[in-house]
C-alpha cells in the first residue's frame, strides 16, 4: 500500500541534503541534532548502568556481612526463646535461614591504642545460613569461636589500626560498667585474636568484631541472644517481607530490614541517581532543541512548497503532519542509535575501560585507593525504558511549534514574490 503523502514528504525532508548550499546546511543541522540526541541517550544509559553496577557491588558486599532482616526485642533484652521466634519467622516462605546474635557497641583496646567497634556475638553454625561471610569462614576462623574460649575475629582494617594479628590478645571494654563502693568500674574482658576477615567493605572491616554468641551474652549480660538474623530468597523483597513479619510477630518484636538499617546509604544512592538522570536529561533536551531550530529553518525554506501543497488541496493538518514526521523521525533515529551504542558500551565496559587505561597508561580506579578496582556495569531495563520515552517525548514536543507554524502559512503570501 502506498504511504500517506504526509509521511512521504516528511521522510523526503529528513533526507534533504541536495539542491543548494542552504539545504545542505539545514541537513547538517538536522544530522547534528540526531547525533546530539544519540549522544545524550548513550551517556544516560552508560552513566546509569555504571551507577547501578557500583550500587550492586557495594550492596552485595554489604549483604555479605549483614542479614537481610533482623528480629529484635523492643526492650533491648534477650529474646525469651529465640528458637521459637526463628521457627515462627520460617513460616514465611521467603525466609530461608535464621541465626541468633548479640550485638553491642564497645571499645577494643591493645596497649595505648583504642578503637570503637561493634561486637557481634554469633553462632558459627547458624551464621553460615544467613550471611555470605559466615558461610565463607565457617570451616576456618569461625570454627575457633567456641563458647567459653573468649576468642575473637577482627575485621582486617580494625586489626591493622590496632596493630594486632592472629595469636595476639586484646581487651574489650563493655558499655555500662559495674557499680562498686569505689564507683563505676568499666567491665573489661581479654580476648584471643584467632582470625581476621576481609569483607571488601571498609565500614565493616574497620568496625566489626565477631565472638561466640554465648561469650557476647555473658560480656554484655543479656542472658541470651537479643535478636535473630534472617536470610531471604530475594533481597529486593526485604521491605515487604519485613512488613509481613512485623504483623505476624506481634508488638514485642521489632523487625528491621537491611534497607532501613542502612537508610542513609540507600537513600543517598537513590537521590544521586535521580539527580544524575535530571542533569544528563538536559543533554537530550539541548539536542532536541536543535530539532526546533532545524524545523523552523526548514519551514522558512520550504514556504513555497507548503503554498503549492496548500493550493493542491492539502489541509493545514496535513502540512503540520509533514513536519511532525520530519522531527519525529529524527528523534527516533537519534534515540535508537543512542540506545544501541549505549548498550554496546554498557555491556562491554569491562573491556573498553581497560583498553582506554592501557592506551592512556593510567588507572581510573587504583586498587590502592578504591575498594572496587574495576568499572562495574549493570544495565537495567527499568532505567533504559524511561530514557527512551523521555527522549522521544522531548523530540515530539519540540516539533509541535514549527509544525503548527508551517500549517499557518498562507499560499498567497508565500507565492507573492516567487
Amino acid at each position: 500500500m502506498p504511504l500517506p503523502f504526509e509521511l512521504q514528504v516528511g521522510l523526503r525532508y529528513v533526507r534533504a541534503g541536495r539542491g543548494g548550499r542552504r539545504n545542505r546546511f539545514i541537513s547538517f543541522i538536522s544530522g547534528a541534532s540526531m547525533v546530539g540526541i544519540a549522544l545524550g541517550v548513550m551517556a544516560l544509559i552508560v552513566v546509569l548502568s555504571v551507577m547501578n553496577g557500583f550500587q550492586k557491588e557495594v550492596r552485595d558486599r554489604m549483604l555479605n556481612v549483614i542479614a537481610h532482616v533482623e528480629l529484635l526485642d523492643y526492650a533491648g533484652q534477650a529474646l525469651p526463646d529465640w528458637q521459637a521466634t526463628a521457627a515462627q519467622a520460617r513460616r514465611n516462605p521467603e525466609v530461608i535461614g535464621a541465626a541468633p546474635f548479640v550485638a553491642s557497641q564497645s571499645l577494643i583496646a591493645r596497649g595505648e591504642d583504642m578503637r570503637g567497634a561493634v561486637i557481634r556475638g554469633i553462632s558459627p553454625a547458624e551464621e553460615a545460613t544467613v550471611t555470605g561471610l559466615g558461610a565463607q569462614l565457617k570451616d576456618t576462623v569461625l570454627a575457633k569461636l567456641a563458647p567459653g574460649a573468649w576468642n575473637i575475629v577482627l575485621g582486617a582494617e580494625l586489626a591493622r589500626q590496632l596493630a594486632v594479628g592472629e595469636g595476639d590478645k586484646i581487651t574489650v571494654v563493655a558499655p555500662g560498667g559495674q557499680v562498686t563502693p569505689a564507683g563505676v568500674v568499666p567491665r573489661l574482658k581479654s580476648f584471643n585474636v584467632v582470625g581476621i576477615f576481609n569483607s571488601g567493605h571498609y565500614e565493616y572491616d574497620s568496625s566489626l568484631a565477631l565472638v561466640h554468641v554465648d561469650d557476647a551474652a555473658k560480656l554484655f549480660r543479656t542472658g541470651g541472644p537479643t535478636g535473630v538474623q534472617l536470610k531471604l530468597r530475594d533481597v529486593h523483597e526485604a521491605r515487604r517481607v519485613a512488613g509481613e513479619l512485623s504483623n505476624a510477630m506481634g508488638p514485642q518484636i521489632r523487625v528491621r530490614d537491611w534497607t532501613r538499617a542502612n537508610a542513609v546509604w540507600f537513600d543517598a544512592v537513590q537521590i544521586e541517581k535521580r539527580m544524575m538522570s535530571i542533569v544528563l536529561t538536559l543533554i537530550v533536551a539541548v539536542a532536541a532543541f536543535n530539532l526546533l531550530s532545524t524545523l523552523i529553518m526548514t519551514v522558512t525554506d520550504k514556504q513555497s512548497d507548503i503554498a503549492i501543497l496548500r493550493t493542491l488541496g492539502a489541509s493545514p493538518r496535513s502540512i503540520m503532519g509533514i513536519f511532525i514526521v520530519q522531527g519525529a523521525v529524527s528523534g527516533v533515529i537519534g534515540t535508537l542509535a543512542g540506545v544501541v551504542f549505549g548498550l554496546l558500551i554498557a555491556f562491554n565496559i569491562d573491556v573498553i575501560v581497560p583498553a582506554i587505561e592501557h592506551l592512556l597508561n593510567t588507572s581510573f580506579l587504583p586498587g590502592s585507593v578504591y575498594l572496587i578496582s574495576q568499572m562495574p556495569s549493570d544495565p537495567q531495563w527499568g532505567d533504559i525504558a524511561p530514557i527512551v520515552v523521555v527522549a522521544l517525548l522531548l523530540s515530539l514536543i519540540f516539533t509541535l511549534y514549527p509544525s503548527w507554524r508551517a500549517s499557518r502559512v498562507q499560499p498567497a503570501e508565500a507565492l507573492r514574490y516567487e
